[in-house]
């Protein structure tokens, strides 16, 4: 035990060292790309993007669409505003709030040598306190109702910042990434099958992150029997950002849950819902709003970190997925997380040429697999990747502890929860917090099954599954 206990802390150790080194690496690389995208975008598109790297208070300057409002005792928030209502419903403020490792190091070296050499420091404190709580919580709303001359004059305002070529030069111009622009740039693609008329039930999947709709067009639609087809309408929706949905270039005001489930509640009014990742948080939100509707809840791998008292919940739920060096899933986190314009790089060299390497990979396997996979991948823009993560995943933290009471309490319908033995994204203890809240939840892990193959793979068993969720749950 003592040699593996060595052996143990001595892989630690430089697990650690590797780590601080390759991410203050990033640090400064995520740096010196802000200045290039920002010349870039000057050069092509005649305007400087902005971006998280500044100040929330800098970002209502800069014509984003963004105001800043104060409440009384409350301290001030970045909002949005739509229609005849001031919507005060939040940017996630890890977007602004993602300190460097390199920058947190200064940090603490700077506040320990304050700390020696000054003896009051309460001044120096409150002055900390105002600048780090400027943007301290996420995903809170409310709404009340203003002049509609006010409104047209705030519209004007915040609405005078010119609007960006569709698509953008770093985005991907081909025709299934764009197909959204030529029709109804309001509406999410839905793939549907089953009966038109007579229909019995509907039911409605939502995929993960970085995904979509072929998560399950490709997978379990196809095993489903001729019973079920014949009964249940299946809608398989491509969320806000990803597919063939619509990719607005603004998305901090788009990629929000409530905003995707605005979305989704137009398709149908009553169903079982089945989601994955991500899409559990939707999922979850859908079920919270209309308990009466819900016949039955499928989650895949849901991501609920229990927040411990005292921390903030967008933090911890950003801290969650910080630095991780190994495994490569956790490190890929950490980038799409943490490095704005790291991770648009990533986007700009997969993304935007995503059709090369789907051609490559029909060469090297000599077409033996599908790419559907790559294309759900890669089929997104950053700005939905880059939103989506900080205002769903991480902006509605604090809410999901709410969303399962809830569903505990004023659901009826039956709740099966699914998860992959030894899934390195969203680790097995999810299920089982979801299990502490809702103790009438089926729970299922599936050994030997990852963050994809918990569907990938044993597509024909889960389709057997769902149906027999389904003819369980009643009418």
């Amino acid at each position: 035990m003592g040699v593996i206990g060595a052996l143990t802390m001595i892989g630690k150790l430089v697990n650690d060292v590797l780590s601080f080194v390759i991410f203050s690496i990033l640090d400064l690389l995520d740096l010196i790309l802000c200045y290039v995208y920002k010349t870039i975008d000057f050069f092509i598109e005649a305007e400087w993007k902005p971006c998280y790297c500044s100040s929330p208070k800098q970002a209502i300057t800069e014509k984003s669409g963004k105001i800043l409002v104060s409440e009384k005792g409350e301290s001030k928030k970045i909002v949005c505003l739509t229609s005849s209502k001031l919507q005060l419903e939040e940017i996630s403020d890890t977007l602004y709030s993602r300190p460097s490792l390199v920058a947190e190091v200064s940090k603490t070296t700077v506040k320990e040598f304050k700390r020696r050499k000054v003896n009051d420091t309460t001044t120096v404190v409150s002055s900390s306190t105002m600048t780090t709580t400027s943007v301290n919580k996420s995903t809170i709303r409310s709404s009340f109702t203003v002049n509609n001359t006010i409104v047209e004059m705030l519209q004007e305002k915040i609405g005078a910042h010119k609007s960006h070529p569709i698509p953008r030069w770093s985005d991907c111009d081909c025709e299934t990434c764009n197909s959204w622009s030529n029709s109804c740039k309001d509406a999410l693609f839905v793939h549907t099958d089953g009966p038109k008329d007579n229909v019995g039930e509907d039911v409605l999947f939502i995929h993960g992150f970085i995904s979509s709709s072929t998560f399950w067009t490709e997978t379990v639609f196809p095993n489903f029997s001729r019973s079920t087809k014949s009964k249940y309408r299946l809608f398989a929706i491509d969320l806000l950002g990803f597919g063939k949905s619509p990719k607005p270039h603004d998305s901090y005001n788009d990629q929000r849950a409530s905003r995707h489930d605005r979305k989704i509640e137009h398709k149908v009014k009553s169903f079982h819902i089945v989601a994955h990742s991500l899409g559990c948080i939707l999922a979850l939100a859908l079920a919270v709003k209309y308990p009466n509707a819900v016949k039955s809840l499928t989650l895949l791998a849901p991501p609920y970190f229990p927040i411990p008292k005292g921390e903030q919940a967008t933090q911890y739920m950003m801290g969650r997925w910080r630095h991780g060096g190994w495994p490569l899933i956790a490190f890929g986190a950490s980038l799409a997380c943490w490095y704005e314009h790291v991770s648009r790089t990533i986007c700009l060299l997969i993304c935007k040429n995503h059709r090369i390497w789907e051609f490559l990979t029909k060469l090297i396997t000599r077409n033996r697999i599908k790419t559907y996979l790559i294309k759900g991948f890669c089929c997104h823009t950053h700005n939905a990747a880059w939103h989506t993560l900080h205002n769903i995943i991480c902006g509605t933290a604090g809410k999901m502890e709410g969303y399962l009471d809830t569903v505990q309490n004023n659901l009826n319908c039956n709740i099966h929860v699914f998860h992959g033995e030894d899934d390195e994204l969203i680790p097995v203890e999810c299920s089982t917090n979801v299990k502490t809240k809702v103790p009438r939840a089926h729970v299922k892990v599936v050994e030997k099954k990852d963050h994809i193959t918990i569907v990938v793979g044993r597509q024909e068993a889960f389709a057997r599954e769902l149906e027999e969720i389904w003819k369980n749950s009643g009418t």
